[in-house]
């Protein structure tokens, strides 16, 4: 499978969504979810430990997605394996038909369900791309040939457009494309007046396919408790009072993510939709948005 390698060389608008791994051995539910976006998402992204929560490991999980018709981007996060692991599983992967790898840092372990654990970090997120970059052109990370042959994988980065240090986003964003990322997915978007600013000033340059991260706010709650625990991200106060103010806050959610999805296509090639737990809902986030099935994805290809 390499639908979203395609479309994302093609000029098409991208749309991704986030799945997480079970935290558990059943991975009824975890499918059952990706198979609702079959034919409306380019690939289900599949998370490597966020928030350090221990889950199921994301090549296996990513596998089964595969066994199912369904392609994965595998998140590979520097956190908890060395250049040695990395490596060796990111040579499994291609093997398993993965070839789809979000390289990120990782979060940190005090964020997560075992503070205790010793964290790594042996590499971060652009020095894995530059490793991956090397297993791709057919050596490893000391710059050795690999006797096996090279690897084919089109691999992507996180950016938070949002982040106070307007440098350090340019700088970091910059490194990132020198280092051989070929796609970017944006962390929450919630000003998009900033996003445009990040899309003009800084992307523009750079032609890379950059998704903007979407997240379906289920209600005013759950808009507040992201404010409050998640770094860098401020959901504005007339969204909180819009949940606020709905019957249905769950349905006011979704349209004010199918505003947001409308709103990014008009300012990059893509979305990345995270909606925890209730991935079923993303037809209808995109179906309001305007955004048709794949199949019927026309007016949006080579806009870019």
């Amino acid at each position: 499978m390499n639908d979203f390698r395609q479309a994302a060389t093609a000029g098409k608008f991208l749309i991704t969504a986030e799945v997480a791994p079970p935290k558990g051995g059943d991975i009824a539910h975890m499918v059952q979810m990706a198979n609702c976006l079959k034919g409306r998402v380019h690939a289900v992204n599949i998370t490597d430990g966020s928030r350090a929560v221990m889950r199921m490991s994301p090549f296996a999980a990513s596998l089964i997605l595969l066994q199912h018709g369904i392609e994965p981007v595998c998140q590979f996060a520097c956190r908890d394996r060395n250049r040695i692991g990395l490596q060796g599983d990111l040579l499994g992967a291609h093997a398993l038909g993965i070839h789809n790898i979000l390289a990120l840092t990782g979060d940190p372990i005090n964020a997560g369900d075992y503070p205790k654990a010793k964290a790594v970090f042996d590499l971060e997120a652009v020095r894995l791309l530059k490793i991956i970059g090397n297993l791709n052109r057919g050596l490893d990370g000391n710059d050795k040939p690999l006797p096996d042959g090279a690897v084919n994988l089109f691999v992507g980065a996180a950016v938070d457009p949002q982040s106070k240090s307007r440098s350090g986003l340019q700088r970091r964003f910059e490194q990132k494309v020198a280092a051989g990322a070929q796609f970017f997915q944006s962390q929450l978007i919630s000003d998009f007046d900033i996003f445009d600013k990040f899309m003009h000033q800084i992307a523009s340059s750079y032609h890379k396919p950059v998704l903007a991260g979407i997240f379906l706010l289920k209600s005013a709650k759950n808009a507040e408790f992201i404010n409050r625990n998640v770094p860098g991200v401020e959901i504005p106060q007339h969204i909180i009072d819009r949940l606020a103010r709905s019957s249905v806050p769950l349905q006011e959610g979704i349209k004010i993510a199918a505003e947001q999805v409308q709103l990014a296509s008009k300012l990059c090639q893509g979305v990345h939709l995270m909606a925890v737990k209730r991935e079923d809902l993303i037809p209808q986030i995109l179906d309001l948005a305007g955004i048709p099935a794949l199949a019927l994805d026309s007016q949006l290809a080579s806009k870019f």
